[in-house]
């Protein structure tokens, strides 16, 4: 995964880790090379000062010579001295004349480039133009590295009498040790760091992410349809400060918002209701005021059909009486829901007593089981049913099929308790089926279209769901599902 797709947390981590290893590294490195540096110094200061004494010593012993101090005699002043010289400080040593020609060496094979018995044109080169008349090599051969120095000998009166060449090997084993251990103590002393580091970084970490795992939480929590909290932190940075002044004052704007919004649903669902209301009492009215006034203009008391007339005059009152007791009825079931009780109940009892109240012998009922508990309202549960099943008589009767048919049919899975009605009715359209639990819609000629809609609000107060599938003309079937009781 990449690492900007990672949570701030593991970023935080990462980073101050990574920062702790990448200066370990850098500080071993540095280690390294100043080591290197300081191991190139201490053998060029160690070669200068050993070239500093021997030429010293060979002043001493040009001094106390009997033989004449010249180029060509130094083979014999040196004769034997050379070996003292070796001895003393354990080097070897080569005597070139002014041209580069072997005059005399410390030992009788030469084995190294610079032991040749003659001088290479550039090291002649670079020591004449050297303004100290010294000149060291530095050159590496079968894996070992070496400096070799040349220089020239002076008589008493600085006149050059010879070039001294001393071949000089870099033994590096003691300061590798020394790299090598102080290695060791900076590795010790890293990783007790990074010990330290990584409980450091998870710590600050955590703490710095806690603040803004609480407001991302809050903010998961946030929900238009309830009462949100405020976010309240102490002791946290400017900036997570702001976010949660930010935060509470979106909340505030919120409840504001949701308050007003849900004012205005209210008002505007009473004005619906209002003029649904009105609408469908008027419609019995209409038929109720033309009769009246028909009676009015044709009643004769002299009339020998006058009680016959009452008679058909009071049945059509009546009927328009019932039709808008029959609208009130609907509209205060719909608007005064009881309230909620959770009681355990068995679903296939009161199942079997809500169809009891039908006499249509073309209700069938199954269930897997006897017994099936769940936590419901007992009136509810039996609403819900009712309506269903009276839903699906009116949609086969609508139909007239030759084997009128419904199932109500209840199944207990495992976390769920199935309630079906299916029937061989006038079926839905399919681009019906979102709106029927819609209240006011209705495809029936009568109806306040409010029973299905009243049904999905039961459920869903369970935590359940209902859903409906259809074949219009075949068959359609209703499906409630509510949690079972475990």
């Amino acid at each position: 995964m990449k690492f900007y797709t990672q949570s701030l947390r593991n970023r935080i981590f990462l980073s101050m880790l990574a920062l702790v290893v990448i200066a370990s590294i850098l500080i071993a490195i540095v280690t390294v090379y100043q080591y290197q540096e300081e191991a190139e110094d201490y053998h060029r200061d160690r070669l200068e000062r050993k070239q500093e004494n021997i030429t010293k010593h060979i002043g001493d012993m040009l001094y106390e010579t009997t033989f004449p101090v010249e180029t060509e005699y130094i083979p014999l002043i040196f004769k034997n001295d050379i070996y003292k010289l070796k001895r003393i400080h354990n080097l070897e040593i080569y005597f070139y004349d002014l041209e580069g020609s072997l005059l005399k060496s410390s030992k009788a094979s030469f084995v190294r480039d610079t032991s040749k018995t003659c001088l290479s044109a550039s090291v002649m080169n670079q020591l004449t133009m050297s303004s100290d008349k010294t000149f060291i090599e530095e050159f590496e051969e079968d894996g070992v590295r070496y400096q070799s120095s040349y220089s020239y000998i002076t008589d008493a009166s600085f006149k050059p009498l010879a070039i001294l060449n001393l071949p000089y090997i870099e033994d590096d084993g003691f300061i590798k040790r020394e790299l090598q251990e102080n290695l060791t103590r900076l590795a010790i002393a890293y990783l007790f760091m990074l010990g330290i580091a990584i409980a450091l970084a998870y710590f600050l970490s955590k703490y710095i992410t806690k603040s803004l795992n609480t407001i991302s939480q809050k903010i998961i929590d946030t929900r238009l349809d309830k009462r949100n909290k405020r976010i309240n932190v102490t002791n946290t940075t400017e900036e997570i400060s702001n976010l949660v002044n930010a935060y509470n004052g979106m909340i505030d704007e919120l409840e504001a918002s949701a308050a007003t919004l849900a004012a205005n649903e209210r008002e505007a669902a009473w004005r619906e209701m209002a003029k649904q209301v009105a609408h469908e009492i008027k419609n019995p009215l209409t038929p109720m005021r033309l009769t009246v006034q028909s009676f009015q203009r044709r009643f004769d008391a002299e009339d020998p059909d006058i009680d016959a007339k009452i008679d058909e005059y009071s049945n059509t009152l009546i009927q328009q009486i019932d039709t808008m007791s029959a609208i009130a009825s609907a509209f205060s079931n719909y608007a005064q829901m009881p309230a909620q009780k959770d009681e355990t109940l068995n679903v296939v009892k009161i199942t079997k007593m809500a169809l009891d109240i039908f006499n249509e012998p073309y209700i069938y009922f199954s269930s897997n089981d006897e017994k099936i508990i769940a936590k419901f309202d007992r009136t509810q549960l039996i609403r819900v049913l009712t309506n269903l099943v009276k839903n699906s008589t009116q949609a086969i009767e609508q139909n007239n099929p030759d084997e009128p048919r419904i199932d109500v049919e209840i199944t207990e899975e495992v976390s769920e308790i199935l309630i079906t009605v299916s029937d061989n009715g006038i079926g839905i359209a399919p681009e019906l089926t979102e709106k029927i639990f819609e209240p006011k819609f209705t495809t029936k000629n009568s109806g306040m279209g409010l029973g299905l809609a009243m049904v999905k609000t039961i459920v869903e107060n369970y935590n359940g769901s209902i859903t409906v599938t259809s074949t219009p003309g075949v068959k359609t079937t209703f499906t409630v599902r509510i949690p079972r009781q475990m």
